[in-house]
């Protein structure tokens, strides 16, 4: 068997940069910050739309500087990185003033990056003609099981994938701002999957999307449940299921919520789990006729998605303005992201397979996304 090493977490290359947070709620009180505390990240300031909430937070973490606004604190000069937790309809606006301020040298946005395509390109343009970094937040990517599978497919412990899919039975906590939007499971949930599908096999073909109304989101939404099936240009096919449902939740029912995946390849099989629903670290395991000898390994790790994972997130940007690369989270990468989320609603809209093709993510000149 072949002395196997994997990279479960990534190593901080990178920490020196001043990082204003915007945003205080639960993704930046228990992600954000937890993950950057524990990787030393230098937090200089924080605002919200409510500056006690912003303060509470500050207090929380030792954040210094309290801004009355998030306007206020991206003119700061003493800022160099934007770190927006924010609701995506109020997000542009934000990212577009930060564009502007000479001190800022990079952004890193939430997923999804704005409420449509349109938006989404016109960021990424607008950021490539500020000679700004703006990256966003797919946060999934640096889950452990993800980065070690990534890792054993790339050196070809499973040979030529033929078939994977991520199942998820799980209860996400839809916030509040989500009611004032149309789109709901696809533009929130989904995007992680369709991302991190995106991340290990790259660019899909095509896809097919089904939905229903989730029974227990009480607001109006058109994509509640959804199952899409993707094909790759290698001949991957994938299959990426959200069951927001997952089941009666009252007292005395003891449900069973997950997300489990699985990759088939021709010389091996890796399958796992994530472990977000239950807050536990996420799982994996494989076998490999090259690699293992036809028996299952199952590395380890004590780090999880939710908060670790946001120590890559952060780490990528920082190393990016530090090394005058490019971020790993570009915009234009989760520009694909967003049109390949698209076709997921054109394909619902017009009940058929849509391929990447028909979606026109090149720069615009005042034009639209066909």
């Amino acid at each position: 068997m072949t002395d196997l090493q994997f990279e479960p977490d990534v190593s901080v290359r990178s920490r020196n940069h001043r990082i204003g947070c915007i945003g205080a709620g639960m993704i930046m009180a228990e992600c954000h910050l937890a993950a950057y505390r524990e990787a030393s990240f230098d937090v200089a300031a924080i605002a919200s739309r409510t500056r006690a909430n912003a303060a509470k937070v500050a207090k929380r973490w030792s954040i210094q500087t309290v801004h009355a606004t998030p306007e206020a604190l991206i003119e700061d000069s003493g800022i160099e990185i934007v770190d927006l937790a924010f609701p995506p309809d109020l997000q542009p606006a934000l990212i577009r003033h930060a564009l502007k301020q000479p001190h800022v040298k990079a952004i890193l946005a939430q997923k999804p990056l704005a409420l449509s395509l349109e938006e989404a390109i016109r960021l990424r343009d607008e950021a490539k003609a500020a000679g700004k970094l703006l990256s966003v937040n797919q946060n999934m990517r640096y889950d452990q099981s993800m980065r070690v599978l990534k890792q054993i497919i790339d050196r070809g412990a499973l040979g030529d994938i033929v078939f994977a899919q991520i199942d998820m039975h799980a209860i996400p906590h839809w916030q509040g701002f989500l009611a004032e939007y149309d789109r709901l499971t696809l533009a929130n949930m989904s995007v992680h999957h369709l991302d991190v599908l995106r991340f290990l096999f790259g660019d899909p073909d095509e896809i097919t999307t089904l939905t229903r109304k989730d029974p227990r989101t009480a607001f109006e939404h058109s994509d509640g449940i959804t199952v899409s099936t993707l094909r790759f240009p290698s001949g991957v096919m994938a299959v990426s299921l959200e069951d927001v449902w997952s089941g009666p939740r009252q007292e005395g029912y003891e449900d069973d919520q997950h997300i489990r995946w699985r990759v088939d390849g021709t010389k091996g099989v890796a399958k796992g789990t994530i472990g977000w629903p239950t807050g536990v670290a996420s799982t994996l395991t494989y076998a490999s006729t090259t690699e293992t000898d036809g028996k299952w390994v199952s590395p380890s790790w004590e780090t999880m998605w939710f908060p670790q994972a946001f120590i890559g997130v952060m780490e990528q940007l920082q190393h990016a303005v530090s090394s005058g690369t490019q971020p790993v989270l570009d915009v234009a990468d989760n520009v694909r992201t967003m049109a390949l989320v698209e076709a997921a609603y054109r394909s619902i809209d017009e009940a058929r397979t849509v391929r990447l093709s028909e979606i026109s993510i090149d720069e615009q000149q005042g034009g639209q996304p066909s």
